[in-house]
């Protein structure tokens, strides 16, 4: 028996880094893609926001997947709800 824990802890530091591989990368990842998630659930019409190009604009109307910005008076820019990169309100980007 002696032989069969050596050989055990041979494997301790592979599990040690797959561990920390969960607790440092992937776990944080997921909960940032859970909130981006809230976020693009929790858009409506009137919302001011920030696209990830950089665009500031309101929502004018809003589908599964398309979503139409007023970005200037007679300035209606349409893109994909994926391309919405936050709220321009700070208080509500934390707020989810």
């Amino acid at each position: 028996m002696p032989g069969l824990s050596q050989e055990l802890m041979q494997y301790a530091p592979l599990i040690v880094m797959i561990v920390i591989f969960y607790f440092f990368l992937y776990r944080p990842q997921k909960k940032r893609q859970q909130q981006r998630n809230r976020m693009l659930d929790s858009l409506k019409k009137g919302d001011r926001i920030v696209t990830i190009g950089g665009l500031y604009g309101t929502i004018v109307s809003i589908t599964d997947k398309i979503v139409v910005i007023k970005a200037a008076e007679k300035v209606e820019l349409t893109i994909a709800r994926s391309a919405v990169n936050g709220f321009q309100n700070e208080q509500k980007n934390e707020a989810l």
